[in-house]
């Protein structure tokens, strides 16, 4: 079993970094357990007992840093990390085709499929499921607003916007495939075609 974690004092940094980097390598750990968890399992499967057991940390320590199942979806979440996103060429079309191919390897790598289902389904009743849900989109479609708001202005924009999100989210969640770079090329035409 894992060394348990020392609770912080907030606003203060500790004197030893052995600390700190205890303190991060516990996060990191339940994070990634609780991922795991997430994505391999199911939202019913986020309990203390079991995130502590596949992370390796006693439920106290869980019980007294993440008190609660959203904590854990929460810090899950974050164990994704930034989403991966590609420096723009300038060139629309080809920056539009290429924030789509690594949104869906991240769907793919991330296992993002399953956890927007999970936040699709609590989503609606749970006001901090529907704000981590909110945020993990904004996230994933900052660059393509970006880009889109070059060429496209009020319904047409949110509309465009929603259109290629939609190739990848739809195909996935949908008929559980990813779309391919075909498909993905086809959706970017027709939406710069009608904008």
């Amino acid at each position: 079993m894992s060394e348990e974690m020392a609770p912080p004092v907030p606003g203060r940094r500790s004197a030893d970094s052995t600390e700190d980097a205890r303190v991060a390598r516990t996060r990191a750990d339940v994070g990634r357990a609780a991922l795991q968890v997430l994505t391999e399992e199911s939202w019913d499967a986020i309990t203390h007992a079991h995130v502590a057991d596949v992370a390796g940390y006693s439920k106290t320590t869980l019980y007294t840093h993440w008190p609660s199942r959203l904590d854990l979806v929460t810090i899950a979440l974050d164990a994704v990390g930034e989403m991966p996103h590609l420096e723009p060429t300038g060139e629309l079309r080809t920056d539009l085709i290429a924030e789509l191919t690594a949104f869906r390897r991240a769907v793919s790598d991330y296992k993002l499929d399953r956890i927007l289902i999970v936040l699709a389904q609590w989503g609606v009743t749970v006001d901090e499921i529907r704000r981590i849900r909110e945020r993990l989109v904004t996230e994933g479609e900052r660059p393509l607003r970006s880009m889109l708001a070059t060429v496209a202005q009020g319904p047409s924009f949110d509309a465009a916007v929603s259109m290629l999100s939609g190739v990848v989210v739809c195909a996935t969640l949908m008929w559980d495939e990813l779309p391919s770079d075909e498909v993905i090329a086809a959706a970017v035409d027709i939406v710069l075609d009608g904008v």
